[in-house]
C-alpha cells in the first residue's frame, strides 16, 4: 500500500483524490499497490471541499509521519513550496509536484537533494499530455534538436479567437477570464512567463541547460493587435504563443514569444485552449504531442500517473540522465545571437521617400527584405502602415534597427515586431 499525502487541496488536489478512489482498482491493477490519499492540508479549514478524506492545516505535522510514502505537492508557489519540498526529500520521501515555477528556479536542487528519493513532475509541464516521459523516455535514445511548442491554453485561446473571430485583445482576454480560462490578474500567462517554466523544464531534460526564467528571451502577447492579424492572414499565417528550444552546435536558443507560423504546420493547427508540442530527435524525426494542457482533471491525471510510477518501484533520474548530457558542452545562447526571421510594422507619413530610408537603415543592419505590403488607412488619409517581412537575421540587429527606425521622423508611434518561425 502506498499512503499519499496532498498538500493542497485546490482544483487539482481535489481531482487528485477523486481520482484516487473512483479509479482505485485499475490504478491498482496498473501498480500492483493500493494508492490512498490518506490526509489533505489546506490554509483555511473553514473552505468547504469536496473530499472524503482527513484535512487539517498544520503542515509541519504531516511532514513528519512517518507513514507518508508520498508527498503531492499542489501548493504552488516558489521558495515556500522548494523548502518544504527539500525537507520532504530530506526525510527520504517521495515527491510528485505540478508546480512549473518551483522547478523553473529549483530543478537542480531538487535533483541534488533528491538522492534514493523520487521526485515526479509530469503535471508540471502540458496538463494530461505525458510529454516529459515522452522526452525522458521514449525518446532517450536520441539527440533532441529542437522543441516547439504551444504550452500555454489560455494564450492560445485569446489568439485562436483573435485570429478566427476578429476580436481585440482586451475584449478576448475579458471572453476568456469569463470562462474560467484566465485569471483576474492573467499576466503570468499572457506575459508569457507560464510558458517560459515549462520550456526550461523541458530544455533541462533534453539538453540539461540550468537557466533560470530571467536568463532566456521572453516576450507576451498582449502587443498584438488587428493590423498583425491582417498580415498574417495575408501571408497565410497564424499566431501562436511558441515556446523553442533549439540546439545549435554548442549552444542553446530558449525563447518564448508570439510568432507566425506557415498555416500549413500541425503546430498551427492547435486551437482553443489545447496545448502542442513538437519534438524532433536526430533518429526519429518529429513528434507531436497533443491534448488538454491545464485543468484539474488533465493535470491530476498526470499526477496519478507519477503516483503509479512510483508505486512500480520506478527510480529513474529526475531530469533523466546519470551523467551530464553532451559532456557537459552545450550553454545557454545568449539572447541577442537568436537567428530567425522577422516581422515588423510601422506608421508612417505617407510621403516621397519613406520607404527608401527604411531600406537603407535595414541594409546597414545586414538585414534583408523578403517581402513589404502597405495598408493605407482611406483613400486621402496622410499617414500609411507598412508591414516587413525579413530574410534571416540576428536578434541584435533586428532590433537596433528598430531603434534606429522609430527615431525617424515620418514615424509615428512605436513599431510592432514579430518573430517568423517555419520548418526548414
Amino acid at each position: 500500500m502506498i499512503k499519499v499525502a496532498v498538500l493542497g487541496v485546490g482544483t487539482v488536489g481535489s481531482s487528485v483524490i477523486k481520482i484516487l478512489e473512483k479509479n482505485a482498482k485499475i490504478i491498482e491493477a496498473r501498480s500492483g499497490k493500493k494508492i490512498i490519499p490518506v490526509i489533505g492540508v489546506v490554509r483555511d479549514l473553514s473552505k468547504k471541499r469536496d473530499v472524503n478524506i482527513p484535512l487539517t492545516d498544520n503542515l509541519q505535522s504531516v511532514i513528519e509521519r512517518d507513514d507518508i510514502d508520498v508527498y503531492v505537492e499542489l501548493m504552488g508557489g516558489v521558495d515556500g513550496a522548494f523548502t518544504v519540498v527539500k525537507e520532504i526529500l530530506g526525510r527520504g520521501k517521495n515527491v510528485v509536484t505540478a508546480n512549473k515555477a518551483m522547478l523553473a528556479y529549483h530543478r537542480y536542487d531538487l535533483q541534488k537533494a533528491a538522492k534514493k528519493a523520487t521526485i515526479g513532475f509530469e503535471a508540471s509541464v502540458a496538463g494530461g499530455i505525458p510529454i516529459i516521459k515522452a522526452l525522458r523516455e521514449g525518446l532517450s535514445a536520441n539527440h533532441i534538436n529542437a522543441i516547439k511548442g504551444i504550452m500555454n491554453g489560455t494564450c492560445n485561446f485569446i489568439l485562436t479567437k483573435m485570429m478566427n473571430e476578429k476580436g481585440n485583445f482586451a475584449d478576448v482576454l475579458k471572453e476568456a477570464q469569463a470562462l474560467g480560462y484566465a485569471e483576474a490578474d492573467p499576466t503570468f500567462d499572457v506575459g508569457g512567463f507560464d510558458a517560459a517554466h515549462k520550456l526550461l523544464i523541458l530544455s533541462s531534460i533534453a539538453y540539461g541547460i540550468d537557466a533560470k526564467p530571467e536568463d532566456i528571451l521572453i516576450e507576451g502577447i498582449e502587443n498584438i493587435e488587428s493590423e498583425d492579424i491582417y498580415f498574417a492572414k495575408e501571408f497565410e499565417y497564424v499566431i501562436k504563443l511558441i515556446g523553442i528550444a533549439k540546439k545549435k552546435c554548442s549552444k542553446v536558443e530558449l525563447r518564448v514569444h508570439p510568432a507566425l507560423i506557415p498555416q500549413e504546420e500541425m503546430i498551427a493547427k492547435v486551437n482553443g485552449v489545447m496545448n502542442g508540442i513538437s519534438l524532433i530527435g536526430d533518429f526519429v524525426g518529429e513528434t507531436m504531442y497533443y491534448g488538454a494542457g491545464a485543468g484539474g482533471d488533465a493535470t491530476a491525471s498526470a499526477v496519478v500517473a507519477d503516483l503509479v510510477d512510483i508505486a512500480r518501484e520506478g527510480h529513474s533520474p529526475m531530469l533523466g540522465f546519470k551523467e551530464p548530457l553532451e559532456s557537459g558542452r552545450l550553454t545557454l545562447m545568449p539572447k541577442d545571437e537568436v537567428e530567425t526571421r522577422y516581422y515588423f510594422r510601422v506608421k508612417v507619413k505617407d510621403e516621397i521617400g519613406v520607404l527608401a530610408k527604411i531600406a537603407a537603415i535595414l541594409e546597414s543592419s545586414q538585414i534583408s527584405i523578403e517581402s513589404f505590403l502597405q495598408k493605407n488607412e482611406t483613400k486621402t488619409s496622410a499617414f500609411t502602415t507598412i508591414f516587413f517581412a525579413t530574410h534571416k537575421c540576428k536578434e541584435a540587429n533586428i532590433q537596433k534597427a528598430l531603434k534606429e527606425i522609430e527615431r525617424m521622423p515620418f514615424v509615428l508611434g512605436k513599431t510592432n515586431m514579430l518573430r517568423i518561425e517555419a520548418n526548414g
